[in-house]
C-alpha cells in the first residue's frame, strides 16, 4: 500500500506481553501488523496470533503482511471489545490493544482523519456502518456539538466552534477536511500549546464520538483480563489523556483480585523513537498481569 508503518514502542510491548515459543497472542487492533509481526516472530516457531481490527482495508494490508506465517496467524474483522467472543472461551497467554489512529488512516486523504490533505469529512474505523463526521457536523444540536468537542476533544473553545459551525451550516453543508479546519481555527484563535494546531483537539473529538473509542472501553478491559492464562499479560498503548485515564483507573481497579499491575507509571518513547516516528509523542503504555495461582 505504500504506507510507511512503524510499530509504537515495539521493543517494549514485547516486553511487557513476554512473548515466548507455543504461546497464543491477540492483536485487538492489528491495524498494519507491525505489532503482530513482531510478536510472531518472537514466539518462532508455534506460537499463534489473532489478529483483530474492524478497518477492513487495514486487515487486508495486515494478512499481506503475516501471510508468511501461515496458519499461526488468524484475521478477524471485528471491534476489540468482540474478542471474548472471537477467543470462544480459550485463555491468551498475552492481549495487545494499540488504541492509536494508523498511518494508513491518517495517510489516506479520502479516510477524513486528518485536515493535513483535503478529503470527506469521514473519519469512521469501519467504513461498512454508521455515521460519518459530516454526519455529526451537519445534525447535531449546536450545545450537543459543543459538548462533544469538549468532553472529547478537551477544547475549551467548545462553545465557539460550535456556535461558528451552526452558523455556517445554516447557509451550507460543510463537507471537507480543509473546510472544517479552517472554519475551527477562526473560532478557536491560537492554540494554548505551542505547535498544536488549533483544529487538531476538535478533530480528536469528532474521530472518538464517530468511533465510539471510549464506549465500553473499561468494561472490556476487565472483560480482556478475564480472558488472559495464569500469567497472561495485557497491554494497551493508549494515545490521549482521556483513554489514559481509564486504562489507569481499570488496571488498578483490577490489581488485588488476581491481577498485577506491571507499570507504575505509564512508559512513553524515548527521544530517539519520537525522532524516527513524531506519532509516537503522545503513547503511553500500560500492562498488567494475570497471577499465577
Amino acid at each position: 500500500m505504500g504506507i510507511a508503518h512503524q510499530p509504537v514502542l515495539l521493543a517494549e510491548t514485547l516486553e511487557f506481553l513476554a512473548v515466548r515459543p507455543g504461546a497464543r497472542y491477540v492483536d485487538g487492533t492489528v491495524g498494519l501488523g507491525g505489532h503482530a509481526e513482531a510478536i510472531l516472530r518472537q514466539s518462532s516457531p508455534n506460537g499463534t496470533l489473532l489478529g483483530v481490527d474492524r478497518d477492513s482495508e487495514a486487515l487486508e494490508a495486515a494478512g499481506e503482511r503475516l501471510a508468511p506465517f501461515g496458519q499461526r496467524a488468524r484475521l478477524a474483522h471485528a471491534d476489540y471489545r468482540e474478542i471474548p467472543r472471537l477467543l470462544g472461551g480459550q485463555k491468551a497467554d498475552g492481549i495487545l490493544l494499540d488504541l492509536g489512529v494508523s498511518s494508513l488512516q491518517l495517510e489516506a486523504a479520502d479516510r477524513g482523519f486528518s485536515f493535513r490533505a483535503e478529503g470527506p469529512l469521514d473519519m469512521r474505523m469501519d467504513r461498512s456502518h454508521g455515521p460519518t463526521a459530516e454526519e455529526l457536523v451537519n445534525r447535531l444540536p449546536e450545545r450537543e456539538l459543543a459538548d462533544v468537542i469538549f468532553r472529547y476533544g478537551e477544547e475549551r473553545a467548545s462553545r465557539r466552534i460550535a456556535r461558528a459551525i451552526v452558523d455556517v451550516r445554516r447557509r451550507r453543508r460543510i463537507a471537507t477536511t480543509t473546510e472544517l479546519a479552517n472554519l475551527v481555527r477562526g473560532a478557536a484563535g491560537r492554540s494554548r500549546r505551542p505547535g498544536l494546531d488549533p483544529a487538531t483537539r476538535t478533530f480528536q473529538a469528532l474521530r472518538i464520538q464517530v468511533n465510539r473509542e471510549l464506549e465500553g472501553l473499561a468494561d472490556c478491559l476487565e472483560r480482556l483480563a478475564d480472558c488472559l492464562a495464569l500469567g497472561g499479560r495485557l497491554v494497551v498503548i493508549a494515545f490521549h489523556s482521556l483513554e489514559d485515564r481509564e486504562v489507569k483507573q481499570r488496571f488498578r481497579g483490577l490489581t488485588g483480585r488476581g491481577f498485577a499491575l506491571l507499570t507504575k507509571k505509564p512508559l512513553a518513547p524515548g527521544e530517539a523513537e519520537v525522532a524516527r516516528n513524531p506519532r509516537a509523542r503522545s503513547a503511553h503504555l500500560r500492562a498488567l498481569a494475570r497471577e499465577a495461582a
